[in-house]
């Protein structure tokens, strides 16, 4: 009995927080989808129908297979740029088994729990992706603003109005929705020529239908597909787990990384299965659908279901909507994506976080590829890490035996970035006869950790000095027994005698 009412509790928690917002999220997310898949399908150089196909199924998929409620996961720009030459050089059946296959990886990344690897994304990286991808998003709707007449300028600032503006007139519906009907209305009463979504390509007019890739099973196409799908399911996972992180802190709620690694692999195997190609979440829908008052799981799924009933069966009304309403609301997602208090505290903030932040935006902005400009910060985060924390090592020493004896006392972390410190603290030509080596406020981390105490040790014997290395902790001390050649007279020969 309680473990019913605890389901059915957290099944209200993450369907049915608010049914009004999350529906009206929905339609607000599936109109600004239409033309987005659209645009993603020309990239990738696919029938418009493969994008909006993709786009409902993974919307739908991911609303229950997903880690993490009001997220929006569908067909992207970052997947399809993957995909282009393996279309253009193999065709569509192709990206359809790839797309399988990518799914299939996904899966077993989240099995493997390598959601978890989150962890070692600093913020400063966050906030670079998220900078860029708000500057990207800003830079999709130039194409809509140059060479165009006066009206799109004014279509534009009038939807902007209304976005900004409505709220403080009422909260009851999302001004981005509100957005688009209204200039939608404007454009067809006065018949303006204007862009429109039609414009963007052909709307489907029939459901999708289950198929299988028409491929060969052989080794050769496995050999086509892997590099592919492998790029694909990186990228896919790697924007689904930023996106994840970003909107747990729009709705200061947490996420299970793992099942949303499971459930993007399960969506993106669904949407192969019914011609649609490769997704994953979308930052700029997901704030969209937050903005928007959208929270649970119904925002995700409503969105999906929206958008193909629109592009089916209202498809004639959806074509008319004026592109104009649409650029409106994504440079609205620009404007709020971006984190503008960043730039503010470039002046204070650690000079190593603004070089990571600033390094992730340039790459990303410059390659239009995330996964790029993440593992550019990563690397970057890292290197100053070590080389921080390579710093915090103190090798102090007193004289003691009436100066027979140094006693040498180490506190900090001995590895890889500071064991060139670690062994030029010592004076080896010193002439004594013991030396003591205090490590009890040190921790030996790796073997260029262990190699740089074994340098160490056998200069200070090779010299005729007497070495005792005391107060190493139980971590430490099973490197050294594993690893450390000192204490082996064998190997501490070959050492000396190569040096």
């Amino acid at each position: 009995m309680y473990w019913y009412i605890r389901m059915n509790n957290k099944i209200k928690e993450q369907w049915f927080p608010n049914v009004r917002n999350d529906l009206l999220a929905g339609l607000v997310v599936a109109l600004a989808l239409i033309p987005e898949a659209i645009a993603f399908s020309i990239i990738a150089g696919v029938d418009p129908k493969v994008g909006l196909y993709a786009s409902f199924c993974i919307a739908t998929v991911i609303a229950f297979a997903g880690g993490r409620s009001g997220m929006i996961s569908a067909a992207t720009g970052a997947m399809a740029l993957v995909m282009v030459t393996l279309v253009k050089d193999h065709g569509l059946q192709y990206l359809l088994a790839a797309t399988l296959l990518t799914g299939v990886l996904q899966i077993g990344a989240g099995f493997l729990k390598l959601g978890a690897l989150m962890r070692f994304v600093s913020r400063s990286v966050i906030t670079g992706f998220v900078n860029a991808l708000a500057i990207l998003i800003f830079m999709a709707q130039l194409p809509e603003l140059v060479g165009v007449s006066w009206v799109v300028y004014a279509l534009v600032a009038g939807g902007l109005g209304i976005i900004y503006l409505f709220p403080y007139l009422s909260r009851a519906v999302p001004s981005p929705l509100v957005c688009i009907v209204v200039i939608t209305a404007i454009a067809i009463t006065l018949g303006l020529d204007v862009r429109t979504v039609g414009d963007m390509g052909e709307l489907p007019d029939s459901l999708p239908v289950f198929l299988l890739p028409d491929v060969p099973l052989i080794w050769e196409t496995l050999r086509i597909i892997f590099p592919f799908s492998v790029t694909l399911a990186v990228v896919g996972l790697l924007e689904s787990m930023m996106t994840a992180s970003i909107v747990d802190d729009l709705t200061d709620t947490n996420s299970n990384k793992n099942r949303e690694c499971v459930g993007q692999g399960i969506a993106n195997i669904a949407s192969g299965l019914i011609g649609g190609m490769a997704g994953c979440a979308m930052i700029g829908q997901s704030v969209i659908n937050v903005k928007s008052g959208g929270r649970g799981r119904l925002s995700t799924l409503s969105a999906g279901i929206f958008l193909l009933m629109m592009v089916v069966f209202i498809g004639d009304w959806v074509a008319r909507i004026p592109m104009a309403a649409l650029v409106a609301v994504m440079i609205m997602v620009s404007i709020g994506t971006f984190n503008w208090a960043s730039l503010r505290n470039l002046p204070t903030a650690p000079k190593s976080a603004s070089v990571v932040m600033l390094s992730t935006v340039a790459v990303v902005v410059a390659t239009h590829d995330l996964a790029q400009g993440v593992l550019v910060g990563v690397l970057l985060s890292g290197f100053f890490f070590a080389h921080k924390v390579g710093q915090v090592l103190h090798i102090g020493s007193i004289s003691v035996d009436e100066g027979r004896t140094r006693h040498y006392k180490i506190t900090g972390q001995v590895f890889f970035a500071s064991a060139d410190r670690f062994i030029d603290a010592f004076d080896f030509r010193e002439v004594i006869e013991k030396v003591k080596i205090d490590v009890s406020r040190a921790h030996f981390w790796d073997m260029t950790a262990i190699s740089a105490l074994d340098k160490v040790v056998i200069k200070f014997r090779r010299e005729g000095t007497e070495v005792e290395v005391i107060g190493l902790n139980e971590a430490s001390a099973t490197l050294v027994d594993r690893f450390a050649i000192h204490d082996k007279p064998e190997a501490a020969e070959q050492f000396m005698s190569g040096h």
